[in-house]
């Protein structure tokens, strides 16, 4: 799709939302977020390119193949520490353009057990970037001795039983939310409205029970049920079982707006045009870790990235890329330094696993 037709595609859904909602009414932030991400025809989700130099944002996989080669080797050691239970399911959930799980199992070729043990599953919903994912995939797993199969999948409890090791990178951040404002003394659900001169605009909706803290006159509240979805789900399946989350957002629980949309790497208005920016929150990690106790779960961490990727030896393992790679040791460095710099993702970013609560600590946690 060329930018001319992008545009007109997203003033076409834009006007097509208005219209929706001065006949049905205000639609609360959850259902506007699943609706411009996930529309069949023009949600943000059917976008050709969204990662990337030329998309609308960089992951840290994108960054530096450090990250992915990382996560595999944790991999395999927490494989062993689970008891090398054989068939593994090695699943990634919202994997990218596969780049993480392209360098995650190049790496993990140094230990070939953990390779035969292993099947690998990809949930992901866009079609265009399965395709992505199969252009890199496909290719490695057939020059591998050991390849693990590659299935894609639509949702995880489309993955078959079995030990299960769970990648989630950037993931949660795009679950929906709703948004409830304490406004005229009461909480109220945040809506999105069509406004009077075009367009679209928030607006406090309907009085919503909540049985938590009160928030300040004017202050947000974010909820993610798919958060409690999820791990019901990790906690349906028999063990062992072990999850590993990087995202970013706050280690306690906070209150505020985090909603944002980001299109060609900068931030705009969620509401401006949809369908055509990512949108996402931040993700409350104490809270996180709450939901996932309250579900049977094992929690470790959080952690920040930096100190979760210090332990795994991201500094050793660079100086080594950097040697065997000297024309690119400057890039090298560079990308490592944008992973684990408070200034960059280091601290922003955390990392929190979730287990059987058998099995011990992973690397990094324990």
């Amino acid at each position: 799709m060329s930018k001319a037709q992008a545009d007109t595609a997203a003033c076409t859904f834009l006007a097509e939302l208005c219209e929706r909602l001065g006949r049905d009414g205000p639609m609360p932030v959850d259902r506007f977020m699943q609706t411009c991400l996930n529309d069949p025809v023009r949600g943000y989700r059917q976008k050709s390119q969204t990662i990337g130099a030329d998309g609308d944002f960089v992951t840290a996989p994108e960054i530096s193949q450090v990250f992915g080669e990382l996560i595999g080797l944790w991999c395999a050691v927490a494989w062993e520490g689970m008891g090398r239970p054989a068939p593994l399911r090695l699943v990634e959930l919202g994997p990218g353009r596969g780049t993480l799980m392209r360098d995650a199992l190049r790496a993990a070729k140094a230990q070939p057990r953990f390779l035969e043990a292993a099947t690998v599953h990809m949930i992901e919903i866009s079609p265009p970037l399965r395709r992505s994912q199969r252009r890199l995939l496909l290719p490695q797993s057939e020059a591998m001795e050991r390849a693990p199969s590659i299935t894609w999948h639509d949702a995880f409890d489309e993955v078959p039983a079995g030990a299960t090791i769970v990648i989630a990178n950037e993931f949660l951040d795009a679950l929906p939310i709703r948004q409830l404002v304490h406004h005229d003394g009461a909480l109220r659900e945040r809506v999105v409205e069509a406004a009077s001169g075009g367009g679209l605009r928030f607006a406090a909706g309907p009085k919503v029970d909540y049985a938590s803290e009160t928030p300040p006159q004017g202050a947000i509240v974010e909820l993610r049920a798919g958060e409690e979805e999820l791990f019901a789900a990790l906690a349906a399946r028999a063990a062992p079982l072990l999850a590993l989350f990087l995202d970013y957002g706050p280690a306690g629980a906070s209150f505020g707006d985090t909603l944002q949309a980001v299109r060609s790497h900068a931030y705009c208005d969620p509401l401006a045009e949809p369908g055509k920016a990512d949108l996402t929150a931040h993700v409350q990690f104490g809270t996180l870790a709450g939901k996932a106790r309250t579900a049977g779960l094992a929690v470790e961490g959080p952690i920040t990235q930096a100190e979760f990727l210090g332990r795994l030896g991201i500094v050793e393992r660079t100086a080594r890329l950097m040697a065997t790679n000297p024309h690119r040791a400057g890039e090298i460095e560079t990308a490592t330094q944008r992973l684990v710099s408070p200034t960059g993702m280091g601290q922003l970013f955390k990392a929190m696993a979730v287990r059987s609560p058998g099995l011990p600590p992973p690397p990094a946690f324990g």
